[in-house]
C-alpha cells in the first residue's frame, strides 16, 4: 500500500540515467499486467535519446516534460488477431499502472500523459516512432526525481456505496 500512497505525478529528474536493470524490472512489471483473456496486446517502446525525446515532447500540450526526462517507456498495443480486441486500451493502461508503481517503488519518478484515445496524439506519436500496425497508448517520461512529494491519500467515504 506504502507505494501506491507514494506515486505522484513527477514532471522534474535529474540529469542522471536510469540504469538498464532498473528499466527492465519496470518492464517486467508492465508485462505481468493482467489483460482480458491474457491477451496482453502490448509491446513497450524505451527512448533514452534526446533528439527523440524532445520530438515526443511536442505531440500534446502536456508532454513538454518529456522534453527533460532521462528516459520514457510508449505503451504501444495491436488489435490484429485479438480475441477482445476491444480492451486492448484499457489492458495497456493496467500495464501503464504497473509501471508507474513499479517507478515509484525503485525510487525514481514518473508521469503518465495519455495519448489514446487521442487519433492526432497517436498519429504523432505513431509518426516519430514509426509505428504501422501498433498503436501510441501513453507516453511514460520518468527519472530520478528532482521533486520531493508527500504521499497523497485520496481516500473519500464520500465515494462509496456499500450494499450488505
Amino acid at each position: 500500500m506504502d507505494t501506491i500512497l507514494k506515486r505522484r505525478s513527477i514532471r522534474k529528474w535529474l540529469d542522471q540515467p536510469v540504469e538498464e536493470e532498473k528499466i527492465k524490472t519496470i518492464l517486467k512489471a508492465a508485462m505481468n499486467a493482467p489483460s482480458a483473456g491474457n491477451q496482453m496486446p502490448w509491446e513497450f517502446i524505451v527512448v533514452e535519446d534526446k533528439a527523440m525525446l524532445e520530438e515526443l515532447s511536442k505531440t500534446s500540450p502536456y508532454a513538454k516534460c518529456v522534453a527533460n526526462a532521462p528516459v520514457a517507456i510508449i505503451p504501444v498495443y495491436h488489435t490484429e488477431g485479438l480475441r477482445f480486441p476491444s480492451y486492448a486500451q484499457i489492458d495497456s493502461a493496467i500495464a501503464s499502472e504497473n509501471i508507474l508503481l513499479a517507478i515509484t517503488d525503485l525510487g525514481l519518478g514518473g508521469v503518465w500523459l495519455g495519448i489514446a484515445p487521442e487519433e492526432e496524439r497517436m498519429d504523432k506519436v505513431g509518426k516519430i516512432l514509426h509505428l504501422e500496425d501498433r498503436h501510441a497508448f501513453a507516453i511514460i517520461p520518468f527519472g530520478y526525481s528532482d521533486m520531493t512529494l508527500d504521499p497523497n491519500d485520496k481516500y473519500d467515504d464520500e465515494r462509496i456505496t456499500w450494499y450488505k
